[in-house]
């Protein structure tokens, strides 16, 4: 179909109703709002079925599409009311339905909008999936609810839920990791945090969008029982965990439809199978169609109305949509709303928590850093006995970087490289928050010479390493939406400039800023090594207390950290033809038209992350689920209780002085007749002991997570046989393990 211009019919039409809705939002307030699905007694299916039959084609069509969004798309004049986020769509007035106000908010609130408010950055999704505690994933959810609410946005554009399977994918800090199970479950969580506070929460990008080159054009090719057992999996646990309210459907092409209008992705597995109850929106210029869309089950256009406005009225007038399925569309919408409390308990702007969400922010980055390496005792660090230090890397003196594109958020102040006042954010931009490690370290040993080089001249940076009793060093590997990285390697010859420390001093220590897996060719040379990630705005404040020993980490590594590209599934990235698409409207135009396809084919199937090394006997620089302490812990006591639900019973102890938090594993091994790889994920547990204390720790294990998918019969199929069930502190150090079998 070919694509409709903004039409002076379109724009009276639209204009008679914004007037229309100013109108009535005085009539709306006099009234207060009382019609019969004001109930809130009533379910959310009821109250939606009652507005639903109350309402014009135009307003349910209004309700289908954004209003545009500056240099994407054209501007509907219904958007003077906008928040100016990602996206907005008018609400009713006469009916009592507020608009959504949308905001991308991967790891906090993009987009503030005019309103000039605070955003707290926290650490990036991918860290939050390194503490491996659903109630820190709860609060990190809750955090963003509630900067939202206070900055009158009632919709959050985060959820990110693709997994690992291609490490250099630009979006993989946005991501959860690596294994279903462990994403599934801290999505969930983070969505219940959300959507706790009265905001529509979103899962994203649906599905199978693992690489960002070429992204608008990629057909991925892969057998559904792959599909189901990965990352499709890691969707269906996020919302049966959650019941969010809308999921975001992805730009790539599967099986050669767009996700968009992917009938297998949308209405078969999604909201058949799943039997999901809320709304599929369009990633941004992610719709292709109108009819085939709307058959397919897509909901909700992005950011404009190329193809859910007069398009889809006429569609409907004609009968080529029935008037059932438009108002399929608008009633989950409205569900969603009802169902999140969006409709009783709208927003109402105000001032954000800072110190509040600094708090937060600092504790959750503090449960994320990642012990990778810890020679001889090297951490943590005594400041009573240190004299010098020398605190070196790149801008290290004014701040650390974070992720770039829809998740960045803006940080106080602009970007902290830059001088005063001179620091406005751009998009794909390298941006630093205004967390300055080398303050940090110098508050948490004020009686040490701490000195600071950029690196930039690596003999100066080596022979100030000499001098010092310990090294530092600030590492940072910067990632972004719209690209993918073209190696794991550190960019900036940072390598070579650790090595050149690393020589000039034994005592040296490495903290990595990444949004995932980093090669390390100097690993022998240093004597630490943290995985800070993208640590959000009080993140050096949280990596000196890790140094300091002010907290013991406790994370685990959510990814594999391969020694080598080569040992990848797909040791370069299969990237499209050159194609430029220019950042106006008619680029944008042109992406909604659809780019020539190419193909991916994910010919490793479910073998992602620590499965593919497992099956393939690759060794792995740092391998899934690892992570050290300033404690160590011992595993003993394992039983395995048979049945529906499986019991995995074990004692873990703290067998040093100190108090930690062991991140508890359960893995299982299927029937040999399951065809699957050495083991699988299956259930953890977080626990907090006292230095020489022990506790019992209970598994209970879903039978799901210990079945494979039969597509012949569409559905999980837990296999008769024998299962291994295997317990311990990461991937790769499974010390319990006992076999039973299940009928």
């Amino acid at each position: 179909m070919p694509l409709q211009a903004f039409s002076l019919r379109s724009f009276f039409s639209i204009l008679s109703l914004l007037f229309l809705s100013l109108a009535m939002s005085t009539s709306l307030a006099q009234s207060g709002g009382n019609h019969p699905w004001s109930n809130s007694s009533l379910s959310p299916d009821e109250r939606a079925s009652m507005v639903v039959k109350e309402m014009t084609i135009d307003e349910k069509i209004n309700m289908l599409h954004g209003t545009g969004m500056q240099g994407l798309s054209p501007m509907s004049p219904l958007a003077v009311s906008s928040n100016r986020g990602a996206g907005y769509v008018p609400g009713i007035p006469r009916l009592g339905i507020p608009a959504i106000q949308m905001s991308d908010a991967a790891y906090g609130v993009r987009s503030s909008g005019e309103n000039g408010r605070y955003s707290t950055a926290l650490p990036s999704d991918v860290a939050g999936a390194a503490s491996w505690d659903l109630d820190a994933a709860y609060e990190y959810g809750a955090l963003i609810g509630r900067e939202l609410r206070a900055q009158g946005f009632n919709m959050s554009l985060g959820g990110g839920t693709n997994l690992t399977r291609e490490p250099r994918n630009g979006r993989t800090f946005e991501y959860l990791g690596e294994d279903p199970v462990l994403a599934g479950k801290m999505v969930g969580s983070v969505m219940k945090g959300l959507q706790a506070q009265h905001v529509l929460g979103d899962i994203k990008h649906y599905a199978l969008n693992d690489q960002e080159s070429g992204r608008n054009a990629v057909n991925i090719t892969i057998d559904k029982r792959a599909a189901r057992e990965s990352d499709l999996l890691a969707f269906e646990i996020g919302l049966q965990e959650s019941d969010a309210a809308a999921v975001m459907c992805s730009y790539n092409r599967m099986d050669g439809d767009y996700a968009c209008e992917n009938k297998y992705l949308l209405t078969d597995v999604l909201k058949k199978d799943w039997k999901f109850k809320g709304f599929v929106l369009s990633d941004w210029g992610g719709t292709h169609s109108t009819e085939k869309a709307s058959a397919a089950g897509l909901d909700h256009e992005q950011p404009g109305w190329i193809f859910y406005g007069d398009d889809f009225k006429k569609a409907v007038e004609s009968g080529k949509i029935p008037a059932a399925e438009l108002d399929d569309h608008v009633h989950r919408i409205l569900r969603a709303m009802f169902a999140t409390g969006v409709i009783d308990d709208p927003p109402q702007k105000s001032v954000v928590d800072v110190v509040g969400g600094f708090e937060v922010t600092q504790k959750l980055a503090e449960q994320s850093t990642v012990l990778l390496k810890n020679d001889h005792g090297q951490l943590p660090l005594d400041a009573s006995k240190i004299r010098s230090i020398a605190v070196i890397g790149p801008h290290a003196d004014v701040g650390m970087i974070s992720g770039g594109g829809s998740a960045q958020v803006d940080p106080p102040g602009g970007n902290a490289i830059m001088p005063p006042g001179k620091g406005q954010t751009r998009w794909l931009e390298k941006i630093w928050f205004p967390t300055s490690p080398l303050k940090a370290i110098r508050a948490k040993a004020p009686d040490a010479k701490v000195q600071f080089a950029s690196g930039a001249d690596p003999a100066a940076a080596a022979a100030l390493a000499k001098s010092a009793d310990v090294a530092i060093v600030f590492a940072y590997q910067w990632e972004s939406e719209g690209m993918d990285l073209e190696s794991l390697s550190l960019p900036e010859h940072q390598d070579e400039l650790i090595a050149k420390v690393a020589a000039a001093n034994p005592h040296t220590i490495v903290v990595l800023e990444s949004g995932t897996a980093v090669t390390m060719p100097w690993v022998d040379q240093v004597s630490g090594i943290l995985e800070a990630w993208y640590a959000g705005s009080r993140g050096a404040e949280a990596v000196a207390n890790v140094i300091f020993g002010d907290v013991n980490p406790s994370a685990k590594l959510p990814m594999t950290f391969p020694k080598s590209e080569a040992d990848l599934p797909h040791p370069t990235i299969v990237k499209p033809p050159k194609v430029t698409v220019d950042a106006d409207h008619q680029g944008w135009k042109r992406i909604a038209a659809g780019l020539p396809a190419f193909p991916v084919t994910y010919d490793e199937g479910v073998k992602v992350g620590y499965k593919w090394y497992d099956a393939e006997n690759k060794p792995a620089l740092f391998p899934f689920g690892y992570g050290l302490s300033y404690t160590t812990y011992s595993y003993s006591n394992l039983k395995v209780a048979p049945g529906k639900n499986p019991r995995v019973t074990f004692t873990v102890t703290n067998t040093g002085n100190r108090a930690g938090a062991e991140v508890a594993q359960v893995y299982a091994s299927l029937p040999a007749a399951a065809a699957e790889p050495p083991k699988r994920l299956v259930g953890w547990s977080k626990v907090k002991l006292n230095g020489g204390e022990s506790k019992e720790v209970t598994v209970d294990v879903d039978p799901k997570y210990l079945s494979i998918f039969n597509v012949e019969h569409n559905g999980w199929q837990l296999l008769p046989g024998d299962y291994g069930f295997m317990v311990g502190g990461s991937s790769q150090s499974l010390p319990l393990k006992e076999s039973v079998t299940l009928k």
